[in-house]
């Protein structure tokens, strides 16, 4: 008999979190700038998609993922595009 313990969880259990994310109840558009959107707008909407995340029951789960996978685009867990740029710079010695 084969010795399933040994195998990995089912892949659903990894991404199970999202389904609760605060985030399911918007578009996507709130998250994810348009080509071109720059200044006061781009503030306003990573301002108004952060405040979304801040409710978020899972923003801790979607951080830890959007910094893991180094997801280069939109509002993840609260963090902008450069937010997490700049946390992934500070933990990831500079080469020399």
């Amino acid at each position: 008999m084969a010795e399933l313990s040994r195998l990995p969880g089912p892949i659903m259990d990894l991404w199970e979190w999202q389904y609760q994310g605060a985030c399911r109840e918007t578009g996507d558009e709130q998250f994810f700038h348009p080509e071109g959107e720059r200044g006061a707008a781009r503030r306003r909407r990573d301002a108004n998609a952060k405040a979304i995340c801040a409710t978020c029951p899972v923003i801790q789960q979607c951080r830890e993922h959007a910094l893991r996978v180094r997801e280069p685009y939109g509002v993840w867990g609260g963090l902008t595009e450069d937010e997490r740029a700049a946390i992934l710079a500070r933990e990831t010695p500079a080469a020399s």
